[in-house]
Parts: C-alpha cells; sequence; structure tokens
C-alpha cells in the first residue's frame, strides 16, 4: 500500500496502515496524518525525522553487549518498522551483515528455539515452519500463510528453503536452521532490492538426529529422528508439487540441506523446477569469480595450476565443479583435461578410486585414478604429493591450514593461493594473519568469513581480505531470476553470474588488488549479476518475461535491474501518498 493515497474513509485500510509493520512508519508519521489515523496521544508530541530515527535505533544496536543481542533487536525491528530495518541495514552495511547472517546467525540459529519468542511479536510468522507430519495439510498451511500477509496480491517472488540438517558447519540443527532463510531474504533484500513482502523463508521440520534438541524442553521442532531417504524425497516432492500450485512462477533456493540430500535434490528438480542450491552453486560462481581475478595476480599461466580442495561435501564438490568450467569455457579444455587440474581429500587424506574406504557418491567424480596406488593419509602428505597452486579450504576445520601447511604453499609458489572457506570464523581453516605470517605476506587470501585488514610489520602497508561471500553471488542472481523468470537456471547462468562478478572491480578496487568489490557497492554489483543473468537466460533461450525478452541489449538490462530494486522509504510523501 505504499505510495497510494490512504483513504481514510476507509476504516479497514486505516486498520491496515496503523498495524503494517511495512508501512506504518511511527514516530515520523506527521502530525495531520495522526489525527486522521486516530493515533493521537498513542505516540510522543514531536514529530521525528528519518535520520534522528535511524541514529536512535544505530544507537540502541550499539549498546548491546552481544552479537546475540544484537541479533535479537535487529530481527524485533525487522518485524516491528521494517523500513527502518532495512534503511538502518543499506546505511551500515559492513556493521549489520555479520550480525543479521555469517557468523552471528550461527549462534541464533543454535540459540533459535529459545529466542523466537523475542524476535517478532506475537502471531507475527518468521517464516514458514512445515512439519513432516502435516503433509496432508500443505493447502491449508499455504492458504495460512497467504491470510497472513500484509497485502495478499503481493504473493512470494522467491523462498529459501532449509531443512536444518546442516546449518553452516554446526551440523542438524533441526528447526532451529529457520534462522538461516530469514537471514539469507534479508540479503536478498538489501543487496538486490527484492521486495521483502514477497520473501518466503520456510523451515522444513523433518524432525533432528542431533540428541541435544530432542532432550531440550523448550526446543521448538518435532521430536523425532530423521526419516529414511525414501520417506524424505517423497516428502520434498508433496512440498514442491504444493509450493509451486500455490505460488507458480516462486524461485526456490534450497539451503543447509545434509551434503547428500543436496546434491540429489539439485539434480532431481533443476530440469523442471525453477530452483538454485545456492552452497553448491552460489558457493561455486563466487569462488570462481575470486579464482578468475585471483589467477591474474599469481603470475603463472591458468592451465598451468593444480588445485587442491580440502573439504569434500556438497561445498566443496560445488565449488570444484565451478572452477572447471572456468578451464572448460575460458580455456578451450575438455571436461576430462579440466577435471584433471583438481585434486580433494577429506578426513581419510587425498580422495581416490582404490584409496579402500566406500566412497560417498558426490565425491566419485574427482577421485582421482592416476595416482598409481599412491596415498596421501593427511593434507601436508597430500599437498607434498600434488604440489598444488591453489589450496581452497570447505573443511569446517578450524586452523587445519597450519604454520606448516601454510610454509609448504609459500615454498611451492611464489604468490600461493590460499581460500579458507569454512563458515563461520570458528570453523576457519586459518585467518587472513596467519595466512600472511607463513607465508611472508606473499599470499593471495579470500576467505568465507570476514576478517580484520593486516598491516605488515615494520611497514605502513595494509592488505584488506578478500571474503568469498556468497552476497555477491544470490541476491543479484536471485534479481535476475525473478526479472527474467526463466524456465530453468542453466550452468551457463551461473557461470555468467560468476563472470559478471569477476568484472565488476573497479579501478581503485583493482589498484589495491582486490579479489572482490567492496561490499558496500553490493547493490552495484547485484545490477550487473543481475543483468548477466538475464542476458544469459535469453542466449539460452529459457527467459519467459515479456519486458526481458524485448529489451535489446546488456545497457537496457541494467537499467531494467536498477529500476526494479526495491528501496525503503525515506520520505514522508513515500510513505503516505498524496492524500493527506
Amino acid at each position: 500500500m505504499t505510495n497510494d493515497p490512504i483513504d481514510f474513509d476507509d476504516q479497514s485500510v486505516v486498520h491496515h496502515w496503523v498495524h503494517s509493520s511495512f508501512d506504518n512508519q511511527g514516530t515520523v508519521v506527521p502530525a495531520e496524518v495522526r489525527t486522521k489515523l486516530h493515533l493521537k496521544g498513542l505516540l510522543p508530541p514531536g514529530v521525528d525525522s528519518f535520520e534522528n530515527q535511524e541514529a536512535r535505533a544505530l544507537e540502541q544496536l550499539r549498546v548491546k553487549k552481544t552479537d546475540l543481542d544484537k541479533y535479537i533487536f535487529l530481527a524485533w525491528l525487522k518485524n516491528t518498522n521494517l523500513q527502518l530495518f532495512y534503511r538502518l541495514l543499506l546505511d551500515n552495511l559492513e556493521e549489520i551483515t555479520p550480525i543479521i547472517y555469517t557468523p552471528t546467525v550461527g549462534a541464533a540459529c543454535l540459540q533459535y528455539s529459545h529466542i523466537l519468542p523475542f524476535l517478532a511479536p506475537p502471531g507475527q510468522p518468521d517464516g514458514l515452519f512445515i512439519s513432516i507430519n502435516d503433509l496432508d495439510n500443505l493447502d491449508e498451511i499455504f492458504t495460512n500463510y497467504k491470510a497472513s500477509l500484509d497485502e495478499p496480491a503481493l504473493t512470494p517472488q522467491i523462498t529459501v528453503i532449509t531443512d536444518g540438517s546442516r546449518i553452516l558447519g554446526l551440523g542438524d540443527l533441526g528447526v532451529n536452521g529457520m534462522g538461516i532463510p530469514v537471514g539469507k531474504l534479508q540479503l536478498y533484500v538489501a543487496a538486490a532490492g527484492l521486495d521483502p513482502r514477497r520473501t518466503l523463508p520456510i523451515c522444513l521440520d523433518f524432525g533432528t538426529n542431533t540428541d541435544k534438541y530432542l532432550k531440550d524442553d523448550l526446543y521448538l521442532g518435532l521430536r523425532q529422528t530423521r526419516p529414511a531417504d525414501e520417506q524424505f524425497y517423497a516428502a520434498v516432492d508433496k512440498v514442491m508439487t504444493a509450493l509451486t500450485r500455490h505460488f507458480p512462477h516462486i524461485f526456490i533456493q534450497f539451503e543447509d540441506f545434509s551434503s547428500e540430500h543436496a546434491f540429489e535434490l539439485l539434480h532431481k528438480y533443476r530440469d523442471n523446477y525453477f530452483c538454485f542450491n545456492d552452497d553448491i552453486q552460489g558457493t561455486g560462481a563466487v569462488i570462481l569469480s575470486g579464482f578468475i581475478n585471483a589467477i591474474k595476480q599469481a603470475g603463472i599461466e591458468a592451465t598451468d595450476h593444480r588445485i587442491l580442495f580440502h573439504g569434500a561435501g556438497s561445498a566443496g564438490v560445488g565449488v570444484a565443479k565451478q572452477l572447471m568450467e572456468y578451464f572448460v569455457i575460458e580455456h578451450g579444455l575438455t571436461e576430462e583435461e579440466a577435471k584433471k587440474k583438481f585434486w580433494l581429500s577429506d578426513s581419510k587424506g587425498l580422495i581416490t578410486l582404490d584409496r579402500g574406504d566406500k566412497l560417498a557418491q558426490h565425491k566419485v567424480f574427482f577421485a582421482r585414478n592416476d595416482n598409481h596406488g599412491h596415498q596421501s593419509k593427511n593434507l601436508l602428505d597430500t599437498i607434498d604429493y600434488v604440489k598444488p597452486t591453489a589450496l581452497i579450504g570447505l573443511c569446517a576445520q578450524s586452523g587445519v591450514f597450519d604454520k606448516a601447511v601454510l610454509n609448504r604453499m609459500a615454498a611451492l609458489n611464489q604468490k600461493p593461493i590460499v581460500f579458507p572457506l569454512s563458515n563461520p570464523s570458528a570453523n576457519a581453516e586459518c585467518t587472513f594473519e596467519d595466512a600472511m605470517v607463513h607465508t611472508d605476506n606473499r599470499v593471495i587470501f579470500a576467505s568465507g568469513t570476514a576478517f580484520p585488514a593486516y598491516t605488515i610489520p615494520g611497514t605502513n602497508e595494509t592488505r584488506v581480505p578478500g571474503q568469498g561471500n556468497n552476497m555477491y553471488i544470490f541476491p543479484g542472481l536471485g534479481l535476475g531470476a525473478t526479472l527474467a523468470k526463466p524456465r530453468v537456471i542453466t550452468d551457463t547462468m551461473i557461470y555468467a553470474a560468476a563472470r559478471a562478478l569477476a568484472n565488476s572491480l573497479n579501478e581503485e578496487e583493482k589498484s589495491h588488488s582486490f579479489l572482490y568489490p567492496r561490499l558496500t557497492r553490493i547493490r552495484e554489483v547485484s545490477v550487473d549479476v543481475a543483468a548477466a543473468l538475464c542476458r544469459q537466460a535469453l542466449d539460452d533461450n529459457v527467459a519467459l518475461d515479456k519486458v526481458v525478452q524485448s529489451l535489446p541489449n546488456s545497457t537496457a538490462l541494467r537499467e531494467h535491474a536498477k529500476v526494479n530494486m526495491w528501496s525503503p522509504v525515506r520520505t514522508t510523501d513515500s510513505i503516505i501518498g498524496s492524500k493527506i
């Protein structure tokens, strides 16, 4: 209802406006409107400015003693004054993003059942919870959700779905995993301007195998263990069918499913549903982008690189497959030739076909068959055997890239590429400081979580670490997807998004040898990514949107993406429309 005149004679409209966390801006509402809305006496007499309202919220945020307290405060703010929340977030992006998402969201998920009542007013859903015991009631569940919307005509364009089985590096959190879809969708809004009223967080409560939660009196999920695979896939099928029946054009993002389920769900649905897996495809794309720029700095030919992954879950294998595409598309290698550039290791050592253990199916693709019986049982032995130019970590083992590992990478390479990508920061394979110290400050670095800048001792030179944050990819990808409405998300569209991110560095960022643009430019970057995705959807002949089909070139696509980004209101006229 924002930007529409308020019909003060229609009591249902007035009631909605007064009680809407989206429309009613509280202390900034002008005096004459307070009278017409019968708010006189219900607010302090002073009419606030947007700047003061935001300053007051920022002051309250900063006096909170812990990051979890800050998370709770911001969640309450979002659910009571949504426009103020997004103004605060956009104006303080680098400060607030680590609170609403990684690393703080991990701590929030661990406590989710204990803090949920304090995140939103009573009766206001934080998202949609779908129990495996309610599969016969899915139509009722989606109907209830539609009835809870501020504006039922604004049906969801995008959903993020988790089953809580592998939350960040924290394991099976069950229904407590809802914090992830909630946080992810906040980033879609902030970074790419999706309309917050058209986002839908979903947690599939299929139980949990974590004994701690089954015994926790305050746990809010089902107190039962997870189903066998046959029942699991049948249950997800029912959810997907009902979801797309109620919201036929919704963009579906799978998030933080267990590795085996994540790969299987993507394989099962990607050719038949408008869907995407951020852990596999998004992580792969953002690391591919950083890797493209790292190769430019490393000083050796791209095809001479040898890439070692430590960690072979869904994210590790997904990233490796995305990087493989770079060698195929950019350098003309066959898939088999490109695959030979990669070695993967896990807790048992180098992954080979003759290692002697039964490999999980998703690990088989990169398992080596040219090792001639050689087996490396630990990471340092694997490095000595592979002699990698790039070391990428997605194993969620803190400190596994230790002094010996980093020293060896520095001995092998003038500019070693080291990407410790595990989240949250407590699970990172190494810190930026450790990487700098143990490589004689020669490392080309990107992490999955934010690390502080490092000043080289005895100099005034400060280096800023790269952060392979999925936020650089998935918001722009989601914006482009909701605009182009492709039948499916193709591999070439993912690659186009990654290449657009790599090309988005400005001259100042290039001069500092950045791998990624500054986070403060995220909306500009998301426009680039969205336009590239739309362009590729057209080239792949899968874009269904008539407007996108009519746009003549990339410049027009960029402008189309830009004008379709939602932004929080910053003037009174934007709140109340023209009729007061």
